[in-house]
């Protein structure tokens, strides 16, 4: 096989897939290790891949920053935010995720008093602590990059010792055939945490981040009280959260 129809494969395989090893590729291609190395590095110094150790991930598999993230459709998660806000009373308990649609949901609780908030994100926090009688607590653990997130450990044995009334989960990619899922283990222990740890779970995701898989599971969505979007959906997704007992509700652009 030429080099270039190894690449294609390794790629292909890739858009099914979303990460593959070099003893995955060894088996299917038939080549050395050395020689499908040599291909990913390749293929990642053309940005067609990102090179891990031991394999490789497809571009879609990994995350985009923090500012690219807010840059998309941003309209759309300001009208996420404040359909999600009017589920909220005064003196309600929130666990509230990290991500860019969840930092618009606490823009859109400015005007809540007396709310209790559990939260793994830094802006999240700020928007909301210090401000009309409000409780946040900040779930602990290492910050990752840019995010302004929590994950790992820390965090999730935090948050094992609260319950509250919501939880809002914000969404990597949602997909019909694998549901809810994320780029790290640590981000999805932490949002089936959260799923787990309140009385009405609410999953905030605009239309981005459907049709898309990431690398790790988080839940199959069966036991989701409500999907908040901005587009109605359509196909396979359609079909799947129809299947589901959760309320969808579809927020309006101004």
């Amino acid at each position: 096989m030429f080099a270039e129809q190894r690449r294609n494969t390794i790629l292909e395989l890739l858009g099914r897939m979303g990460s593959v090893s070099v003893t995955e590729l060894h088996r299917r291609l038939k080549v050395s290790r050395e020689t499908i190395r040599r291909d990913i590095n390749t293929l990642a110094a053309g940005n067609r891949l990102q090179k891990t150790h031991g394999g490789a991930l497809s571009i879609e598999s990994v995350e985009p920053g923090f500012a690219e993230r807010m840059s998309v459709n941003i309209d759309g998660k300001r009208a996420i935010g404040r359909m999600a806000a009017t589920l909220v009373a005064d003196g309600a308990s929130l666990i509230i995720d990290s991500g860019t649609t969840t930092l618009c949901l606490a823009d859109a609780l400015a005007t809540r008093h007396g709310l209790t908030v559990y939260t793994n994100d830094v802006q999240v926090a700020a928007r909301l602590a210090g401000r009309n009688e409000n409780r946040v607590f900040i779930v602990g653990g290492e910050v990752t990059g840019s995010e302004g997130a929590m994950l790992g450990r820390d965090a999730t044995a935090m948050l094992e010792n609260y319950f509250a009334d919501f939880a809002f989960i914000g969404a990597s990619a949602v997909s019909a055939e694998r549901g809810l899922t994320d780029y790290t283990r640590e981000a999805a222990e932490l949002r089936k945490l959260m799923l787990a740890n309140a009385r009405t779970t609410v999953l905030l995701a605009d239309h981005s981040k459907f049709k898309r898989v990431a690398p790790v599971r988080v839940s199959a969505l069966d036991e989701l009280d409500t999907l908040i979007t901005d587009n109605p959906m359509k196909g396979d997704s359609a079909v799947y959260f129809k299947g589901l007992k959760c309320d969808v509700l579809v927020a309006g652009k101004p």
